[in-house]
């Protein structure tokens, strides 16, 4: 899926930031309930897409939930990304079958860091294979753990093995989530060509603002609400 550069001219309404928002919930500690209220935020917000574990899969069958007028996203290799190709391709092909319509996959950073590439890319595109078309499959990368030139190595890499975005992070590793210098590394490597999803600490409107302006094309969000608060109405 490729996504249109952005300007820092750009006006961030609140209704258009909602409309590149993955609402997010992924602590270990959620419940069937948590989802639902998830969801029911999400509609109430005007969000593109709710992100969830995919224990949850498939969202009808929670009590109180309904995906009407939203994207469903899961993750898989999720948060380690420390799993075998196979066993991330076959996450991700139930998680297709239970209804996911987009798949945040965890790269292995560890060989990411030992130059191996090869590896990464081999990695994606098993995962790209179980997540055919229209489905859509995002890379996350964890910038914050990886060198400039290591980013952009693996970014050529997500794009060659057929990804639709990068993501910058799972926000649960020490190194951090998004920053302004990580999306403009990837916007420069791969933007206009795939989407660029930042995530990972972004609990302002300002931050968000930042990362729009910076190239990204989607936002994992968990604290949505208080976000879109700090924007102007449309």
């Amino acid at each position: 899926m490729s996504a249109d550069s952005t300007s820092t001219t750009t006006t961030w309404t609140a209704g258009r930031v909602a409309r590149l928002v993955d609402h997010t919930l992924l602590k270990p500690e959620a419940t069937p309930a948590d989802v639902a209220a998830l969801l029911a935020d999400a509609r109430r917000l005007g969000v593109l897409a709710v992100c969830v574990s995919p224990s949850f899969l498939p969202l009808g069958r929670l009590e109180g939930a309904s995906t009407e007028g939203l994207v469903v996203a899961t993750v898989c290799g999720f948060p380690s990304g420390k799993h075998a190709s196979e066993v991330k391709a076959a996450e991700a092909a139930a998680a297709v079958a239970a209804g996911a319509d987009e798949v945040d996959m965890v790269i292995d950073v560890g060989a990411a860091l030992s130059g191996d590439v090869e590896a990464v890319r081999a990695d994606i595109a098993a995962v790209r294979a179980a997540v055919p078309a229209p489905g859509v499959l995002k890379v996350i990368v964890e910038s914050a753990a990886l060198p400039d030139d290591v980013l952009v190595a693996v970014c050529r890499a997500a794009e060659e093995a057929g990804a639709d975005f990068v993501k910058t992070s799972t926000g649960f590793h020490p190194a951090g989530g998004a920053s302004v210098h990580a999306v403009e590394v990837m916007h420069a490597t791969v933007g206009g060509r795939l989407g660029i999803k930042a995530s990972g600490g972004i609990r302002t409107a300002e931050a968000a603002v930042a990362l729009l302006d910076a190239g990204a094309t989607r936002l994992g969000l968990s604290g949505t609400a208080a976000v879109l608060e700090g924007l102007p109405r449309d």
